[in-house]
């Protein structure tokens, strides 16, 4: 318990993190660009930029929107460089093309000296407060080793998958599977209502057999319930990671048409409602009311 911990990236996910990091007796410094969330991390340090969270932590965690905030965090004027000295290891909890993340680690070494491992996150708020996270990192082993011993305090399922940027990597094949099953809630919901069958019953008659799965126990019901307020994630978010996918398909030379058609059909619907909960998807299949 004895390392200092700097976060930076108070959102829907950061800010329940940050909090479990608390309750575990961790010291956590953070900032964020948008001043209003710091109400949700009550008792942490707030500092007034990246690099004064750097200057006075052991460890830096990232968990921001995309590459280019990222960028803008670690090189920005605010930013990590800043610092003359402080954290040498940055864990990067964000979701960022593994590309994006081999760059930007190299450039970060370059200028500061500090290591990256790049452990991208998966679960939702509620698995992030209650330390049941799924984290996939990549990176030296010394260095992952360092970042388990914080971010176990997060995970359920912790993995080493392999080399800087293998994290990315397994992160964007999770959210390729996320999409589609996203999309096909959607579609299993307006089959099931459609037919006249009690929609709400569907999860449990169909528990333990070959169509269970945690977007059945845990998506399908919020689509049934049309339960979408607050946001447990945003629909912009779950679109600029299905960009990701698109991309990474393509420079793999791969034909992939279930996981491009489901990215297309999500972006449908996050082009015109990027704030709402990633899992209204299901609006695109309601028939509009009489």
């Amino acid at each position: 318990m004895s390392e200092r911990i700097g976060f930076v990236g108070i959102g829907i996910m950061g800010a329940p993190m940050v909090r479990r990091l608390m309750a575990r007796g961790r010291q956590v410094s953070v900032w964020n660009l948008e001043p209003e969330r710091y109400a949700e991390v009550p008792g942490a340090a707030v500092l007034d930029s990246p690099a004064a969270v750097r200057a006075n932590s052991d460890i830096v965690i990232f968990c921001v929107l995309n590459a280019d905030a990222v960028e803008q965090c670690c090189f920005g004027p605010l930013g990590l460089v800043q610092a003359q000295a402080g954290a040498d290891l940055l864990i990067d909890c964000s979701t960022v093309n593994p590309d994006d993340t081999l760059k930007l680690a190299e450039r970060l070494k370059q200028q500061t000296g500090m290591s990256w491992v790049d452990a991208p996150i998966s679960g939702g708020p509620a698995a992030a407060a209650e330390g049941q996270l799924t984290i996939m990192a990549g990176g030296d082993e010394e260095h992952v080793a360092r970042a388990g011993a914080v971010l176990g305090d997060l995970a359920a399922n912790f993995t080493h998958i392999g080399a800087l940027g293998a994290g990315q990597t397994a992160k964007i094949i999770n959210q390729a599977i996320v999409g589609v099953g996203y999309v096909l809630m959607g579609e299993t919901l307006a089959l099931a209502e459609a037919a006249g069958i009690d929609a709400a019953r569907l999860p449990a008659a169909l528990a333990g057999g070959m169509a269970d799965s945690t977007v059945l126990k845990r998506i399908y019901p919020q689509q049934q319930a049309r339960d979408y307020e607050p946001p447990r994630g945003y629909a912009r978010q779950l679109d600029k990671d299905l960009k990701n996918v698109l991309a990474f398909v393509k420079a793999h030379g791969l034909d992939l048409p279930l996981v491009s058609e489901a990215a297309e059909r999500y972006h449908d619907f996050a082009g015109d409602n990027p704030m709402l909960d990633s899992a209204a998807v299901a609006r695109l299949y309601e028939k509009p009311k009489s």
